[in-house]
């Protein structure tokens, strides 16, 4: 029997998966399918303001190849995102919030949260910039309008139609798409009126912009301010909780849509180039307004798709709010959770108007609007991530019907990354932060995940990588040496008077592995208490696991164990026992001490004693063998260093002295012994050793330890080995080496 660990909590009243999916069948008769749901939203948020204010003066700097570069690098890096988005979609049962669903099955609701948060509070701010824009668009009709006013009256319209339900707001989307295409239409149309009048310029001077009097600029400036267009690639994946079939839609719904709008992009880019010259697409923003067969059209295509980008975030963003709340990310989660009958997330609703309201009276996101760009772009490389690392783990359970290969993942990630310290060095590395904050208190909170993810199996991943690794270097492991302990239990009672040493000794590198011995207690008893004597350790800052091994004897018990795990990469390195009580069972220990000696396993065998229950030891003695004559100091101590690494990591761990306490056969021998322990614990690089005792008579007393610790002897005398804390009135230990350990490395 092993310890298993469940790292899904399932609620008490979670419904069966059959319950679960005939439930989600009846809510999908009423939800979106995949033009409504994602292509209509992502295709309108994508063809955005940037397409028809700024792509003419991307083109004017760039020239028309290097306006090409600047979409295919841009739509490249969203390209490679939503296959990524696309394949995990396939993988998994997307639950709703989008991005934020998808990260917490793969890493945990710590990452997803953490990403979900600053991303749902872009979408809400996003939203009051598409207000600005649309505002912008109207007082160019209006100008005698307040800009107050507009903002308020639009934000009124958005909150009204997003509130009432998603239904309404993509039949509006519709109306809003017919809108654009007429717009491109009247764009485009001007090709069938004659020959368009200008040759076209392949490469740019870049010469900047009206507002820096064309002072001149880069081609990655120029990337920067075109990069925002190919993002809204989310719009669609943000309804994942309202499709009736997201594992098609989002996939389909998503690449049609960047697909479009790329040849969209590429198109109008060469129409721009060769109806205007250079200068006149550098210097007049509304160039398409200008140049289109009826102007109009393309003005009310601009305030469609500020509006329509808008309504989409709006849509969106509390759906990200109602699925942080249902998993507690935030307080007051339940009330965020709530929905109405028919899937709409009202109470999130009203928090993300509120938000908008409050970015609408500050008038101006200007100083905040690249920090929106990098958590939509950190979302990008999360997703990016989260497939690589699928990719990589191997693991049964990624079984995406729609397979990349890995450069896909690996490009978008990258290219995600690079976009962010082109666009602003500064903000990326505050967004950065901020999620590393966001996740570092998430994890205070200990949430609760009623689904699994994929955390285990990548530290599992990164462990066997590490062991293969570990086992092509040479054997020595001395400098990495650390206190692995296997501890038999027969009764929990037995680890009670040995917790604090197990413990201190173990603290913070080492680990335990409990083996339950059965024989005293049933299986099923020895079971629970061990269960508990783990989670005690655990508590205590050690990591423990256990098992139980069923044999006839103690003896054989506990070599099976032994044997079990000497062949085992993470295997224990010190045995830690305590003296037996019977004469029965000293033969066995015996027995067990050859099979250590044999396998080259370290071994602590403890003698307690009533005053080791303090917990604060005034000081730990150190015993060292007759080394004489000499008394030379060597790399080989010969069975010492285990004793001296033991003792260091009690000194330490209590916070007490730490004695080398040396006994010797002539008098003489003394200084020459002193001098060795106080160089010893030089070479050793161990500070804080108070005093260097030399004992050189039988009945000399020690300074007074609380414990003390010995080499075990070749010939064992159990009866002797008693009358050492009888005689010291301490708890002793007596210290095998296993040959693997040094203290002077």
């Amino acid at each position: 029997m092993n310890q298993t660990n469940d790292n899904v909590d399932r609620p008490a009243d979670a419904k069966p998966l059959q319950d679960q999916v005939k439930e989600k069948e009846q809510v999908q008769s009423k939800a979106f399918g995949t033009f409504s749901g994602v292509f209509a939203p992502t295709l309108l948020t994508i063809l955005g303001v940037i397409m028809f204010l700024r792509e003419g003066w991307v083109v004017g700097n760039a020239g028309l190849l290097g306006a090409w570069l600047i979409i295919l690098i841009a739509f490249g890096i969203t390209g490679f995102t939503g296959l990524s988005l696309s394949s995990i979609t396939t993988n998994i049962r997307i639950g709703a919030g989008g991005a934020f669903s998808i990260i917490s099955q793969s890493l945990g609701l710590e990452v997803g949260g953490s990403i979900g948060v600053p991303l749902y509070l872009s979408q809400a701010l996003a939203v009051s910039m598409y207000i600005f824009g649309f505002r912008a668009g109207w007082l160019w009709i209006f100008p005698d309008h307040p800009a107050l006013i507009v903002d308020l009256v639009t934000f009124g319209v958005l909150f009204v139609i997003a509130f009432i339900s998603a239904g309404l707001a993509f039949k509006i989307q519709y109306a809003i798409l017919a809108v654009i295409a007429l717009a491109l239409i009247s764009v485009l149309g001007t090709m069938f009126q004659g020959p368009l009048q200008h040759s076209v310029q392949w490469w740019g001077e870049f010469k900047g912009s009206p507002e820096t009097g064309f002072a001149g600029t880069g081609f990655w400036t120029v990337f920067a301010v075109f990069f925002p267009a190919s993002t809204g690639i989310m719009a669609g994946a943000n309804m994942s909780g309202d499709l009736k079939n997201p594992r098609r839609s989002i996939p389909v719904g998503t690449m049609s849509a960047i697909g479009l709008s790329l040849v969209i992009y590429l198109v109008l880019a060469y129409w721009l180039a060769r109806t205007a010259s250079p200068d006149k697409l550098v210097e007049n923003y509304t160039i398409m307004i200008d140049k289109a067969v009826w102007g109009p059209a393309v003005l009310a295509g601009l305030l469609g798709a500020t509006f329509s980008s808008a309504l989409s975030s709006l849509v969106g963003a509390p759906r990200i709010l109602q699925a942080l709340g249902s998993h507690d990310i935030l307080p007051a989660g339940k009330w965020f959770a709530t929905k109405t009958p028919t899937g709409e997330p009202r109470n999130a609703m009203l928090l993300t108007g509120a938000i908008v309201l409050g970015a609408l009276m500050l008038r101006d996101l200007n100083a905040v609007a690249p920090l929106i760009t990098m958590f939509f772009l950190i979302t990008y490389a999360m997703i990016n991530i989260v497939v690589l690392i699928e990719q990589h783990l191997g693991l049964v359970s990624f079984r995406p019907l729609l397979r990349l290969p890995r450069f896909v993942a690996l490009a978008g990630a990258a290219g995600c990354v690079f976009a962010m310290f082109i666009v602003n060095p500064l903000f990326s590395v505050l967004s950065v932060i901020i999620v590393v904050v966001l996740h570092a208190l998430l994890i205070r909170k200990h949430l609760r995940a009623p689904f699994g993810d994929m955390r285990s199996g990548l530290f599992v991943a990164i462990a066997e990588w590490a062991a293969k690794k570990a086992s092509q270097l040479t054997a020595s492991r001395e400098r990495s040496w650390k206190a692995n302990l296997l501890l038999p239990v027969e009764a929990s009672q037995q680890v009670q008077e040995a917790f604090e040493v197990v413990r201190n000794i173990s603290y913070p590198s080492g680990y335990l592995k409990i083996v339950g011995l059965t024989g005293r207690e049933n299986e099923h008893k020895l079971a629970e208490e061990l269960s508990d004597v783990a989670k005690a350790f655990h508590d205590a800052g050690v990591f423990a696991s256990w098992t139980i091994i069923t044999a006839a004897t103690f003896g054989e018990n506990l070599q099976a164990g032994i044997e079990t795990f000497a062949g085992a990469f993470f295997k224990p390195n010190v045995v830690f026992l305590t003296m037996p009580q019977e004469k029965s069972r000293e033969s066995e220990v015996k027995a067990v001490l050859d099979t250590c000696r044999d396998r080259r396993i370290g071994v602590l065998l403890l003698q307690a004693y009533p005053r080791q229950a303090k917990n604060d030891p005034s000081a730990v003695n150190v015993w060292f063998a007759d080394r004489g004559p000499e008394w030379k100091l060597e790399m080989d101590l010969g069975n010492q260093d285990l004793a001296l690494l033991t003792g260091y990591k009690l000194m330490r761990n209590w916070n007490t002295d730490l004695r080398l306490v040396a006994r010797v056969s002539d008098v003489r021998q003394k200084e020459t012994a002193e001098d060795f322990l106080k160089l010893l614990s030089q070479t050793a690089r161990i500070p804080g050793v108070s005093t260097a005792a030399v004992v050189s008579q039988p009945d000399e007393t020690p300074p007074p330890a609380d414990l003390h610790i010995f080499p075990l002897p070749d010939a064992i005398d159990f009866n002797q080995l008693r009358r050492y804390s009888q005689r010291y009135k301490a708890a002793c230990i007596f210290v095998l080496d296993s040959g693997q350990e040094s203290a002077l490395v």
